[in-house]
Order: structure tokens, then C-alpha cells, then sequence
């Protein structure tokens, strides 16, 4: 069995998967007596778009004392959005109206974002992340969807390595909202990148892909996933508003449509695969569905509205309890289970050359 974490993109609603693992993270730790533990010690790969991948590369990011203990818990996670959300989404009144009438690309400078990006991962490379795992990006120039494999770092050196904080720059370059992300691998390699929402909002058809290519002979239902969203948004926009829009001033409507629709297409997809090997418990999809006690924008980062999708993520915790429980007590007797067998995990499969030459 391979057990796969899967988070989709939302900007600051990236608060609502971040609670639910702290919520998991705790229950987890109740089962365990009270021992340390961590999210990446129970799943075998992982899949982040945007602000999910955000989310998984804290995760991920190997202590400085222990390369292969994460520094970061979920509720670190959290505290990015709840301590920074708003100063990385915020603008002057000149720079949003300049924007609106396109005489700028993007609404946000990104210089705020990028220095919290170092204060988090440093010098810290993909390879160097704890777990098989791979990021969603899209290349503007080549006109194809560009992965950030971890596997890949490892094994194809510094032609396929970056630095960590590029890695979630160039995953979260939300069109209109940020700039394009210019990073260079660590030998020096360009890469011209856009937010890789805007071919996998929600990344679990990509992890299933990556993890049934590196194991010939596996059976999808061994395979598990979780996959956490950030929120079905079933805002309304009007045609006759579109219609007389310019269209910089509609991107971010058109984002939102985009990120929505892929991601229930691929929420879609996964549960009738599924079904079709009579195996449906093996795709647990969390994410709240009714957002319409918040503002659902992905730059919606006032402290009013942060407090607002932390009360949308606890009764979304509340309404799935029983789900997280079951899982949480899953994951805990697999793990039992798998250290009394000594079984290898996926790591050390697909840190190889066998897979990935």
C-alpha cells in the first residue's frame, strides 16, 4: 500500500488544509502516547499546487539538526498565512487601480513574498526535502506544465535541483495576482514560470501518475490518497459584466473559474477511477463546500477575513471528525504494521537510479 498527500491551490485559503493537518497531526499524536510525530512519517508521496505546495514544502524541509526530521509542523504552516498572509497580499490603492486598467501586469509586488520564502526554507534545496514529492508549475515560454520532482533533484543532480523558495515562488505565480517567477536551477538552467494551477489546481492526478510509473507492476488499489482543498467557490459573475471588462481587469475572475473547474473535473475523475476498481474508500477528498461566510478570493488576506476561514476550516474539521479519526487510526496501524514487517518505504524505491536514469 502507498499512501499519497495531495494539496490543492487557493492562495490564502491555504489556512483551511493547514488546519486540518494540524487537526490530524494532533490526533495522531494521541494515538501515538504523546510521542513526537510528524505528517510526512505516515504518507509516501506528495503533491502540491500553489499555495498547497506551499504548504507541503514546510513539511518537507529537513531540520538542520536531523536532515530526515522536518523542521516545520502543520501549525508552522498555518502561521504563515496567519502571520504573513496579509502583509504578502498587500497593495497600495495606485498600484490596484494601475492594475485594473492594465497598465500593470500584476497587483502585487512580490518583494514581501519572497523575503518571507527565505526567512522559511533558506538555502534549502528539492533534493534535500524528506519525501518523494513533486510541485506544479507552468512553463510561459516552452507552452507545457513543468513538475519540480524531488526524486528527479536527487538523482539528475544540479541540472534538475533548485532552491526550495524558488521552487514555491514559481508554483504560486498566480497570473494577475503576482509576476511571472524567473528561476534558475542550481546549475543555471532558466525557467520562465506561471502558478500550475492553471493545469493541476488540484494535484492528486499527478501524484497517481508519478507513483504508478515508478512501480511497474503496481495495482491502483494499493494506492491511497488524501486530498485536501482549499473550498468550492460557486461565485456567480454576470456576462454582462464580462462583456464590458477589459481583460486584465476580469484575470483574477477568470483564474478562479479556471482553478475551480480543474479542480472538480480531476475530484471527478479520481472518484470514478476509483469506483471502477471497486476500491472508492481509497480517494478521501476534504474540503469545505459552502464559502459563502467568507470572502473567497485568493488575495482576500484581511485579519477580518482570516479569522473568518479559521471558523470555515474548524467546522469543516468538525463536520469531517469522524473521517479524520478513521484515517488518523489507519495511518497509525499501518505504520505499526509496516515497522513490524520492516517493509522499505517508498523512499528508498525511488531515491534509485533504477526509476529515474
Amino acid at each position: 500500500m502507498k499512501r499519497i498527500l495531495s494539496i490543492d491551490g487557493g492562495g490564502i485559503r491555504g489556512i483551511i488544509p493547514a488546519m486540518f493537518l494540524m487537526a490530524l497531526e494532533d490526533e495522531l499524536k494521541k494515538l501515538s502516547n504523546d510521542k513526537p510525530i510528524h505528517i510526512s512519517d505516515y504518507f509516501d508521496f506528495y503533491s502540491g499546487t500553489s499555495t498547497g505546495g506551499l504548504i507541503l514544502a514546510l513539511l518537507l524541509c529537513p531540520s538542520e539538526d536531523d536532515p530526515k526530521t522536518p523542521k516545520y509542523t502543520a501549525k508552522d504552516a498555518l502561521d504563515i498565512y496567519v502571520k504573513h498572509g496579509t502583509e504578502i497580499f498587500s497593495t497600495s490603492s495606485w498600484r490596484r487601480f494601475l492594475s485594473r486598467f492594465g497598465l500593470l501586469s500584476e497587483i502585487y509586488n512580490d518583494k514581501t513574498f519572497n523575503e518571507v520564502l527565505y526567512s522559511y526554507c533558506g538555502d534549502t534545496r528539492l533534493s534535500q526535502l524528506i519525501k518523494p514529492s513533486i510541485f506544479t508549475a507552468y512553463n510561459i515560454e516552452l507552452r507545457k506544465n513543468h513538475l519540480f520532482r524531488q526524486q528527479k533533484a536527487i538523482s539528475h543532480g544540479d541540472s534538475r535541483d533548485f532552491y526550495l523558495r524558488d521552487v514555491c515562488r514559481a508554483t504560486a505565480a498566480a497570473p494577475t495576482f503576482f509576476s511571472v517567477a524567473e528561476i534558475f536551477s542550481i546549475s543555471g538552467i532558466r525557467y520562465p514560470l506561471i502558478d500550475g494551477g492553471l493545469f493541476a489546481h488540484n494535484p492528486s492526478i499527478p501524484a497517481l501518475i508519478e507513483v504508478l510509473k515508478s512501480f511497474n507492476t503496481f495495482r491502483i488499489d494499493d494506492v491511497h490518497i488524501l486530498s485536501l482543498g482549499t473550498g468550492t467557490t460557486r461565485k456567480a459573475y454576470k456576462y454582462e459584466d464580462f462583456k464590458k471588462k477589459k481583460a486584465i481587469s476580469i484575470g483574477p475572475a477568470l483564474v478562479d473559474i479556471m482553478s475551480s473547474s480543474l479542480s472538480e473535473s480531476n475530484d471527478y475523475f479520481l472518484r470514478q477511477l476509483f469506483k471502477s476498481v471497486n476500491h472508492s474508500g481509497n480517494y478521501l477528498r476534504i474540503e469545505p463546500h459552502n464559502l459563502n461566510s467568507i470572502d473567497s478570493s485568493l488575495d482576500a488576506a484581511s485579519k477580518s477575513n482570516i479569522q473568518k476561514i479559521i471558523s470555515l476550516a474548524d467546522k469543516m474539521i468538525s463536520d469531517n471528525e469522524s473521517k479524520m479519526k478513521n484515517l488518523a487510526k489507519e495511518l497509525v496501524n499501518e505504520e505499526h504494521h509496516k515497522k513490524d514487517k520492516n517493509e522499505k518505504s517508498v523512499w528508498n524505491f525511488l531515491k534509485g537510479d533504477k526509476y529515474f536514469n
